[in-house]
Formats: structure tokens, sequence, C-alpha cells
């Protein structure tokens, strides 16, 4: 186990990783990497330049073209994926203790996120390798015409900082299973995870050249390979306003695919009949407050039978106040900080915005006191919130639950439909029917309709991978998880064979 702080400093290697070894960026200017919770300068990481990524792209190129990846048959790729999978999960604390100190997860939320949630999506990818199956279609006896998947190629993949193992395997498992060559852009905030899991990844077998990581800024390096014409497919996770541009940049050389997962502001919806109210609040405080609330899915609209507001929003803000707020690497500590001091200013700009547009705080909005380290914002609930409020159009990405009521099911799906953005939705109801409506009329990617308020029955971790789930509106479009999510990142060839 992990104690409370590091023994020894850790040897922080931040630099472009390509061809299976690290490199010197070109850049010769640099950004200090802070430490959220302590604010202090952990490393110095190179804005990086067009010259990075033009190396990276280049041997991507070389090694897809020489099929030393592309070329191997299922079961050899299952086989070196599997074996990934099996090293991540080994090296948990070491991959768990650099997410942490990057962006303040507390330790057991990222070693969660490492052996639990990382290693599960590379297993899930690795065991779909050989199920890309095209299509034989009916022909004369002289004539074989048939559907085949095909690796798109090189793929640019463009990750966020708040979950740093979890999304980079996201982008790279489906990516890798389906034969690609890719080259990452880890965020600026946390690459120390990416850039090792590039290193484990050649240990467990992955020729060199297929797996590459340029880190760097996103005008100097995201934005470069973006629009890189030597790239087939671009796949990016983050704002929607970053996705916009994305989307210009990469069709401004040449057509070719773009993958996009961007903002979200996700409901929950909670009706009267739901039976186990400590449960509901448990699983609201989870889905909002969980890593300070920066997760698109983050379920930060709570939509609740107005019978039962406040018997609910009682039991949510005791749950919130037994949140242990601290040191990262204190096993004991739940709650961390926001991962910058822009992140924190924005949280609290959206706070101060809505209490003067006439929003009510139950609790929180504290920050750290004077003189206090760390970018700590206290978990926070907002009521009397009005669709009019930025605060409930627009995305936080921090640990502010927004409250609003209902009277029955029609004001509660248009409320739950009242937004940009269609990630995610959760739903607490007993009445089957209604639980079939709701599953059919919220516009959002992936729904979650709870019939009971018992814990279990969600099918295991495993079994989430399993599915696809495709973003709606500004959140995106694309699958990225499953078998689907493997032919996302392929492309459909027909062919036909004729003969006398």
């Amino acid at each position: 186990m992990l104690g409370a702080r590091p023994v020894q400093p850790i040897a922080w290697n931040i630099r472009p990783f390509v061809d299976g070894s690290y490199f010197t960026s070109c850049s010769s200017q640099f950004i200090s990497k802070i430490n959220p919770a302590t604010e202090e300068v952990l490393y110095e990481c190179p804005i990086g330049d067009a010259g990075d990524v033009q190396r990276a792209v280049e041997i991507a190129r070389t090694a897809f073209e020489r099929g030393i990846w592309r070329d191997l048959g299922p079961d050899k790729k299952k086989e070196i994926l599997l074996r990934f999978a099996r090293l991540i999960a080994d090296r948990k604390d070491e991959l768990a203790l650099l997410d942490s100190l990057e962006m303040g997860k507390p330790i057991n939320a990222a070693r969660f996120e490492v052996e639990v949630l990382g290693y599960h999506v590379v297993r899930s990818a690795a065991e779909l390798t050989d199920k890309l199956c095209g299509v034989l279609v009916p022909s004369e006896a002289s004539s074989i015409t048939f559907n085949m998947y095909e690796p798109r190629g090189v793929v640019g993949a463009i990750v966020p900082w708040n979950c740093p193992t979890y999304n980079t395997l996201l982008k790279v498992a489906p990516a890798l299973a389906a034969g690609n060559a890719v080259v990452l852009k880890p965020s600026e905030i946390a690459s120390g995870s990416a850039l090792r899991l590039a290193e484990i990844a050649i240990e467990a077998g992955l020729p060199s050249g297929v797996f590459n990581v340029v880190p760097g800024l996103g005008a100097t390096v995201g934005e470069v390979l973006a629009a890189h014409p030597g790239i087939d497919m671009v796949s990016f996770t983050g704002s929607t306003a970053t996705g916009k541009r994305v989307m210009q940049l990469a069709g401004q050389c040449r057509g070719r695919p773009v993958q996009l997962e961007c903002g979200g502001k996700s409901p929950q919806l909670v009706f009267a009949d739901a039976d186990n109210l400590d449960r509901v609040a448990t699983c609201v405080v989870q889905d909002i407050f969980y890593n300070t609330g920066q997760i698109c899915s983050a379920r930060s609209r709570l939509l609740v039978e107005a019978c039962i507001k406040e018997k609910l929003l009682d039991r949510v803000v005791s749950l919130a106040h037994e949140l242990k707020a601290g040191d990262p690497l204190d096993e004991a500590t739940n709650f961390g900080p926001l991962a910058t001091s822009l992140q924190r200013d924005r949280v609290t700009a959206h706070l101060r915005r809505a209490l003067g547009e006439g929003a009510r705080m139950i609790t929180g909005g504290s920050v750290q006191s004077q003189g206090a380290k760390g970018y700590f914002v206290s978990p926070t609930v907002l009521d009397n919130v009005t669709p009019q409020m930025a605060v409930i159009r627009e995305e936080v990405f921090g640990p502010l639950l927004c409250v609003q009521t209902f009277v029955d099911e029609q004001e509660a799906i248009a409320l739950a439909n009242a937004t940009e953005y269609g990630l995610t939705a959760t739903a607490w109801t007993r009445d089957f029917g209604r639980a079939r409506r709701l599953a059919k009329r919220i516009n959002a990617g992936f729904v979650v309709v709870r019939t009971s308020g018992e814990e279990g029955g969600g099918g295991g971790i495993a079994n989430v991978f399993a599915l696809c789930a495709e973003p709606r509106k500004a959140s995106g479009f694309g699958a990225e998880w499953g078998l689907k999510g493997l032919e996302a990142y392929s492309t459909l060839k027909a062919v036909q064979m004729l003969g006398h």
C-alpha cells in the first residue's frame, strides 16, 4: 500500500516517446507542472512543436506500412494486449501515484481507475481482436463478393487530464486492437502515466513505433496533430469548444474521420416511487463529487420529484459533509483538489454568478483558507436553479450539483432534455413502464434506469465495456467501447473476386 507520501521523489521523464524510446523535444520552451494539492512544481514540461509531431507521425506511418502490428494474426494481437492489461494491473501503484500527483486525484480512486477500469478496457479490446467479421454476399459460382474490415492506419489521439490512465487506454486499446498505429497527445496537465503506459506496452511485446506519445500544449502539439496530413483518423476527448476546433483542423488538409467525446451536463432523475432514498443519495453524491466533479459524465443536474425533494436533499447534504478532503496520497482522502488554479477559478466564478442570479446554496462553496495550499473547492449543492442560469446550461466540470424539481413524468423528461448536451443520464423509478419510456425518450447516448435501490445488479465492469454508446448533440459522436468501437477504428472494404 502507498503511504501518506512517497519516500523518494519521482524521476519524471516528460519527453516525447517515439519508436520505443525517449528523445529530446524540438522545443526549447517549457511550462511548470504544479501539484494541485501542494502547489509545488513537479517538473518542467516541454510545450512541444511541429517537429515532435512530424517525427512521431513518420515513425507511426513506417510501423503501420511495414505491417509489424497490422499484419499480426488476431491471436497474437490478443496475446500481447492481454499481457499489456496484466502489466497495467501489476503497476497499479506506480501509475496511480503519477495520476494522483499530477491532478490531485485521491490515491484510492486513481488505483481503481488503473487496476479496474484501465485493466478491463484493455482486456475487453483484446478479446475482440478476432470478432471483427466481414460479410460474405451470395453470388454466382464463378465469383466471391465480401466485406472485410481493415485498420484505418495512423490514429491521432488527443486525451484530457481528468482520468489520465483511463482516458489514454480508452483511446489506445481499441485503436491497437483494430490494428492501427497511434500517436497520442496527452494533456500537458497530466502526461506522466501516458508516457509510462507506452513503455509498458513495449514491455508487453507491442512493436516499437506502434504506440507513440508526444506531450505538449494544445496549440503546439494538439492542433498540429489534428491537422497533420499523415494522420488517417482523429479521436478526441475534451471540451466541446476544442472538439469543434479539432473537426475544423482535421478537415483542412483532406477528409478523414473524426471521433469526438465532448462535454456533458447529465441529469439524475429521481421519482417519488424510488424505494431507497439512502441508496439514491449515495449514488447522487458519488455521481457528482467523484473526481471533484471533473468527469464529463458527472450527473451535475439533480431532477427530483417535488414531493420528496427535502427528504432526498437532507440525505445528500449529510453525505456531502462526510467527504474527506485532504492530501490525495492519504488513503483516507476521498475528495481532492481541482486540477489547476484556472479550473478552481472557473468553478468559483460559476458559483458566484449562480448566487447572483438567485440560486440558493444549501451547502459548500468554500475555498481553501487563506495561506493554505491546494486548489480545493468544497462539495456544493445549489437549489432554486432556473433553466436560464448559466450554471444549469454550461458544463462546470467541478463539484457543483444543481437541483431542479418536477411534478410529473412529462416535465421530468422535458427538463432532462433541456440541454445542448447528450452524453449520459440516470433515472430512479420502480415503475417498469415508466422506465421503458424514460430509456426511449431521454436524449442521451447512455441511459441508466434504476428500478431498485438495492446495491449490486450492475452487471459488472467488464459488462459495461462490452456495451457501445455514442454521444449526442454537443457531447460529440462516434463509438469507442465494445465491438462497435473497434469497427469505428476500422475501415470497411468491399472485395469482388471474379473468375471464369
